[in-house]
């Protein structure tokens, strides 16, 4: 399994480049999709992660099945980009699988809506609110070089109970 990328890798503060449309049911986009859904598996506490984490620069990000029972595969998101967020915004906290063990309070808008490209290319508009409204914010910032601590007050180190 690949290992998830740790600041201060510089992949992590590059601006990932768009997947062309053409390789989105390639072999490297579809190995890199298997990865990604296994590293969010294999954390327990992970909710998504973006490509950049797999040291990979382009614009891709996988949501948990575990965010919602109703979701019975991890979601992809494959050039997405937010085109809406809610005027409500609440501190929210937030970890990262490549600032490990370091959480932080952000403040997050409480709805946003994402535009992005699903696995067999089709374009798909999907509106989240809380969690997944912040998992949006999160992922989409990973993709343009922003990591939740450049924003985040309150930061503490919790790492796990043994």
């Amino acid at each position: 399994m690949k290992t998830i990328v740790q600041l201060p890798d510089p992949v992590l503060r590059q601006t990932a480049a768009p997947v062309a449309t053409s390789e989105i049911k390639g072999k490297h986009i579809k190995t890199l999709i298997e990865d990604m859904k296994k590293a969010v598996e294999h954390e327990e506490d992970a909710v998504a992660i973006a490509a950049p984490q797999l040291g990979e620069s382009v614009r891709l990000f996988v949501v948990s099945k575990r965010v919602d029972k109703k979701y019975e595969d991890d979601l992809v998101f494959i050039n997405p980009e937010i085109i809406r967020l809610g005027k409500n915004k609440t501190i929210m906290q937030e970890g990262c699988l490549s600032v490990r063990w370091k959480y932080g309070d952000v403040k997050r808008a409480t709805t946003a809506s994402v535009r992005a490209l699903n696995v067999e290319g089709n374009e798909f508009v999907m509106n989240g609110r809380g969690l997944l409204a912040q998992i949006f914010q999160h992922e989409v910032d990973h993709l343009n070089g922003i990591l939740f601590i450049d924003t985040a007050k309150n930061i503490e180190d919790i790492p796990p109970q043994k």
